[in-house]
């Protein structure tokens, strides 16, 4: 039999397992299915609300999915590809938002904490420089701890700059010392989102640039509806995701260039890079750092564009919880998979159970029990439903941890934990000829 009589009939099975094939092996193809899964998912669960629904939350989504990719592949740097168990990510996006808050608002305490009345890229640059400044302060001290002890010092340092930026003395001392303040446990307001002023003249609604004007005028009141917030949310997230694409592409290059190779030998053994003459100490500290800045901007990307921020709860620890499973979903020392497990986490673990419970609340006809515990006495499945949708916020902690179990017995790398890149500049992989060397 020839070559081409074992070869399988071409048709849409093989041609599907072709391309499916194909998405496998290409990082964009996986990336776009998964947010084609993502979307087909939110479109079936909001269809009968309308098209600004689907929208909205297909919106909603795909911010949330960005953001926490941005922070899940900052994260991967220091942890994926360095092994440093940095559990301090809301402190450091902590100190990065509030140093652009307070380098861009108004001089004018009429209007809250006061700021420098500085531009907005001014800002944007000097809270990812405080952030990597402050990185590289906790680090000296902090890198020459090893795995839990260095999880623990991280921990302890977000904690503290959570409660320095939440108390009104050290906002006093500020005011009193610079001239700018935090507003403490009260916080402070964001500048407005930029990308409006594409839409709207200085901002404002009611008044369309000429691009606004084309654009309103194509998907206005005859398409979405509440077209302006829609539209200039959708503007925001290009921007994230030219951010996201920049992020992978520094991250990718750094993994392979020689700095990239010795981070990986000190994730696989420190003691071995060190015996080879690495500065390992310094190569820590460096990583760290610029970890720490990716941090800080994807914090200024994300809470910068929400109007007001406050120490609590926009940057309790579980924040730093939420972005490591991302980071576990995908597979560390992936970056590609740190993408995929920011778009899962947020659809699926974070967004999902909320929006499916309250569109499965709605269709049960069902008393809701006053408590857990009635909900099991009443040995009803569909009471216990009724609370379990009724109660998706409490429950959903529960979910999450059965998810980890889960893919930690299962699945211990993560969905892409056969991508973590191997410290050496070669492929090591075994040559399917092994007797073919000298060819």
């Amino acid at each position: 039999m020839s070559d081409a009589d074992s070869r399988p009939a071409a048709g849409p099975d093989s041609a599907l397992g072709a391309f499916a094939d194909a998405a496998r092996r290409s990082d964009l193809g996986l990336v776009l299915g998964t947010l084609a899964i993502i979307y087909a998912a939110a479109t079936v669960l909001t269809a009968t609300s309308g098209l600004n629904s689907v929208v909205g939350l297909l919106e909603t989504l795909t911010f949330l999915g960005l953001v926490y990719a941005l922070t899940a592949l900052a994260l991967n740097l220091q942890w994926g590809y360095t092994g440093l168990f940095n559990i301090g990510v809301a402190g450091f996006m902590a100190v990065a938002v509030y140093t652009m808050g307070m380098v861009v608002r108004s001089p004018d305490p009429a209007f809250g904490p006061p700021g420098l009345g500085l531009p907005l890229p001014v800002g944007i640059v000097a809270g990812t420089g405080m952030a990597a400044l402050v990185g590289a302060i906790a680090a000296l001290p902090a890198l020459r701890l090893k795995a839990d002890y260095l999880a623990i010092v991280t921990l302890g340092l977000s904690e503290i700059i959570r409660l320095t930026l939440q108390s009104s003395a050290f906002d006093a001392l500020l005011r009193e010392t610079i001239g700018v303040g935090t507003g403490g446990g009260r916080g402070m307001g964001m500048p407005a989102n930029p990308v409006r002023e594409l839409f709207l003249v200085d901002g404002q609604a009611g008044t369309p640039t000429p691009f606004g004007d084309l654009v309103f005028g194509v998907f206005g009141d005859g398409g979405l509806g509440i077209a302006h917030p829609i539209l200039i949310g959708w503007g925001y997230i290009a921007v994230l995701a030219v951010v996201l694409v920049g992020y992978y592409l520094l991250l990718e290059r750094l993994g392979h260039s020689p700095f990239g190779r010795v981070l990986k030998a000190i994730r696989e053994d420190e003691t071995v890079a060190d015996s080879l003459g690495k500065n390992v100490n310094l190569v820590k500290i460096k990583v760290f750092v610029i970890g720490c800045a990716l941090m800080g901007l994807a914090g200024i990307l994300w809470f910068g564009s929400q109007g007001n921020v406050s120490p609590t709860p926009q940057f309790m620890p579980l924040l730093t919880f939420y972005v490591f499973i991302a980071v576990i979903i995908g597979g560390s020392g992936s970056n590609t998979g740190s993408v995929i497990g920011g778009l899962v986490f947020a659809a699926a673990l974070f967004e999902g159970p909320r929006r499916v419970g309250g569109t499965v609340r709605g269709l049960i006809d069902a008393q809701t029990p006053p408590s857990f515990a009635d909900a099991v006495a009443s040995l009803d499945p569909i009471t216990f439903l009724a609370y379990a949708t009724e109660n998706v916020a409490p429950l959903q902690f529960v979910f999450l941890g059965l998810v980890l179990v889960f893919i930690i017995h299962r699945r211990p790398d993560g969905i892409l934990g056969d991508r973590i890149e191997t410290a050496a500049a070669v492929d090591l992989a075994e040559r399917p000829n092994g007797g073919d060397a000298d060819e």
